[in-house]
């Protein structure tokens, strides 16, 4: 029985959510058995699968496909989708679009980048019955902008940080993604989503372990990522026997809230 977003809201009270990327039916299978959470679809497809250097090549229907992929693959795990670049920002209307289009593949909740400038456009989605995830911090698709992967919200950039963060949470999304902030702040956008009408779920990565859950990229994880590995990165199947034994691993380092550690997180200053 696949979970649902009451399921997740029920066992983030009880414990963390453990989320990792997939893209294909067979990693999907093996991260049911694993008991991941929830599945993320992302658009870092382009640079693990496709060997891009960026996200930003993917399109729409090379999610719609990954998506139905990973759906056929598992029964547990509730899928989210990356909305990918150019295929949301012109107006709300092309969000639905291709909202309709994953949802349509079998995602049960679709991802978008951005904060306040979003807001209306996060709206537009819930109000016709679509969950959206949110993600803030270090947004991918912004790489050109921000000049490389750099951690965000050190110093006064935190308020912006945190504006973006109240945004996607009044604008009525369910859940947010937080990469590469400082763990303070990280933290403190955590508390703000406890807090919000309906209780956003916050998912970290290179975060905070106050987060409600924690997601990494799949083969960052089994240590087999191209580029340099991030902070954020733990290799999960170093001193494990399979990858089977890797993907519990993660789960149980998550759900008990030993990852991420010290080692994975940003302080206030470099």
């Amino acid at each position: 029985m696949r979970l649902t977003l009451h399921d997740l809201r029920r066992l983030a009270g009880e414990r963390k959510l453990a989320t990792l990327t997939c893209y294909d039916a067979s990693f999907a299978a093996l991260l049911d058995a694993a008991e991941i959470d929830l599945i993320l679809v992302g658009d870092s497809l382009g640079m693990v699968i496709q060997g891009h250097d960026s996200t930003l090549p993917v399109t729409l229907d090379d999610v719609a496909y990954h998506t139905r992929a990973v759906v056929r693959g598992s029964r547990r795990a509730w899928i989210v989708a990356d909305l990918p670049f150019g295929s949301y920002q012109q107006s709300p209307q092309q969000a639905l679009h291709g909202a309709v289009q994953l949802m349509q593949a079998g995602a049960q909740m679709v991802k978008l980048e951005g904060g306040v400038e979003m807001a209306p456009t996060i709206a537009f989605l819930v109000e016709r019955g679509i969950p959206v995830c949110g993600h803030i911090g270090l947004t991918p698709q912004h790489v050109n902008a921000f000049g490389g992967y750099r951690v965000q919200g050190r110093g006064d950039a935190a308020a912006g940080v945190l504006d973006a963060a109240r945004a996607v949470a009044d604008a009525g999304a369910a859940m947010l993604v937080i990469e590469a902030v400082p763990e303070p702040l990280a933290r403190a956008i955590a508390a703000l989503g406890r807090k919000s009408p309906d209780g956003m779920l916050t998912i970290g990565i290179g975060a905070s372990v106050a987060c409600d859950g924690q997601v990494l990229v799949l083969h960052d994880m089994l240590g087999i990522g191209v580029g340099r590995r991030p902070r954020f990165v733990k290799n999960f199947l170093d001193g494990q026997e399979s990858i089977a034994a890797a993907l519990r691993h993660y789960v149980e380092e998550v759900r008990a809230a030993r990852f991420p550690g010290a080692a994975q997180v940003y302080a206030e200053t470099p």
